[in-house]
């Protein structure tokens, strides 16, 4: 099918209906069907959840069903709309979920008011909170999404410490994760170990302090983290608990001082908050993760005529260019690996092991139907492709299973068998491709 505009009135003809609808994964076309999907039938089912709860994992959709929970307030780069707006988004998440992953998810809007009112303003994180464990029992793992700073570390960190199923926030965590994946093979490109390289952060907000934790976890020692008011060092007295972890003993005070010498910037922030002149006094062979969209921190074509046949790596958040750091490489396997191994949480293990087995593909060689999608860009490892493609297909396998694997070794899923569990993803793969 030829490409449409992608216009308000394209967009919207293609919304007409919404993105996603409800599928029998048994059949219903005859009476003996109805009543073992109903009663009487349906009674056994019952009965045996009820006499083991974790039956319910085997007897019900949950061991694949993920809610996608969001209040509204921070709805892409459209800020607080309400619930009742961030539907489409969480529509196309569960698109996403679906395509990518095979995870079946749902959106769960939530509204700031009990009873009429404006449904915007400041999250009450309580409230969330309160929603999410109430209709837990229907699903095996909880995304959220779009919810504002700070009150989604509070959400997220309460319901992964009260549930037993996982809970993550991809608005903190998956931007985290294939920036790693990046960083990771930019380490291998430039030759510095991740525990030698300098890297300068712009942007402190849910994305930026998940990214620092991220990088660290992983072995970055010297990070310097800016927000709205510059430099956060250890001498400020207006910083967040989150903040504040991330303080660092330096003289430099604004993010251009900051830059002078750093080996790796990372914008999550606003356009063309940095210049030529920054990226010139950066150190040999930068890398510039600028992903602020739809407007870069900086943009490609600006940093190219810089560093002319200087080696470097450029990396944003838009498809349009090489190297995008895009979040669909990251949840959907997240939640596949997760899953598949009854995960009672996501924690840092498993999503190092995620961008590690991204990394790692990136490194291989590419298949020709993936190169075939992408006619402008020459994919082979390299300074202009660090970050694997969304549409190839082994993703599904080699992201899940390192995610699962890593659940199994940390101790956050019962033991499985894993390789049994490999040939599962191959051949749900192959039949997904066909």
């Amino acid at each position: 099918m030829a490409n449409v505009p992608v216009n308000r009135e394209t967009v919207l003809e293609f919304h007409k209906g919404g993105k996603i609808g409800v599928r029998l994964v048994k059949p219903l076309k005859t009476q003996n069907d109805l009543c073992l999907a109903y009663t009487p039938g349906v009674a056994h089912a019952v009965k045996e959840i009820a006499a083991k709860p974790e039956t319910v994992f085997d007897y019900t959709a949950k061991r694949s069903l993920v809610a996608v929970v969001s209040d509204g307030t921070a709805i892409l780069g459209l800020g607080d709309l309400g619930a009742a707006a961030s539907i489409p988004v969480m529509e196309g998440k569960a698109v996403l979920f679906k395509a990518f992953g095979d995870v079946d998810a749902w959106p769960v809007p939530v509204n700031h008011c009990r009873k009429g009112g404006e449904n915007t303003g400041k999250t009450d994180p309580q409230r969330v909170i309160d929603v999410v464990l109430a209709l837990a029992p229907m699903y095996g793992g909880i995304n959220l999404e779009d919810i504002a700073a700070p009150a989604c570390f509070e959400i997220e960190d309460k319901l992964d410490a009260l549930l037993d199923i996982p809970v993550f926030h991809d608005d903190q965590w998956g931007t985290a994760v294939i920036t790693l994946a990046g960083l990771m093979n930019y380490s291998r490109l430039c030759g510095r170990p991740l525990d030698e390289i300098r890297v300068v952060m712009n942007g402190a907000g849910a994305a930026g302090i998940r990214i620092a934790d991220m990088c660290k976890a992983a072995g970055v020692q010297d990070l310097i983290m800016c927000d709205t008011k510059g430099v956060i060092h250890t001498g400020r007295t207006d910083l967040t608990d989150h903040k504040r972890r991330h303080a660092s003993a330096t003289a430099a005070r604004t993010l251009q001082e900051a830059l002078k010498g750093a080996h790796v910037f990372v914008g999550v922030s606003a356009a063309d908050c940095v210049t030529a002149d920054d990226v010139r006094g950066m150190g040999d062979y930068p890398a510039i993760f600028a992903m602020s969209n739809p407007d870069p921190e900086i943009r490609p074509d600006i940093v190219a005529e810089v560093m002319g046949s200087r080696p470097y790596v450029m990396a944003t958040g838009r498809s349009d260019y090489p190297n995008q750091v895009n979040n669909v490489l990251g949840f959907p396997f997240l939640f596949r690996g997760a899953l598949d191994v009854h995960a009672r949480t996501i924690n840092t293990a498993m999503k190092v092991a995620a961008s590690e087995a991204l990394a790692a593909l990136a490194r291989e060689p590419v298949p020709a139907e993936v190169q075939a999608l992408y006619p402008q860009e020459k994919l082979a490892f390299g300074n202009g492709y660090i970050i694997p493609k969304p549409f190839d297909r082994r993703l599904f396998v080699e992201i899940s299973y390192a995610v699962a694997k890593a659940a199994v070794e940390s101790g956050a899923a019962p033991a499985a068998d894993l390789a049994a569990l490999k040939a599962s993803l191959v051949a749900r793969n192959a039949a997904r491709c066909c």
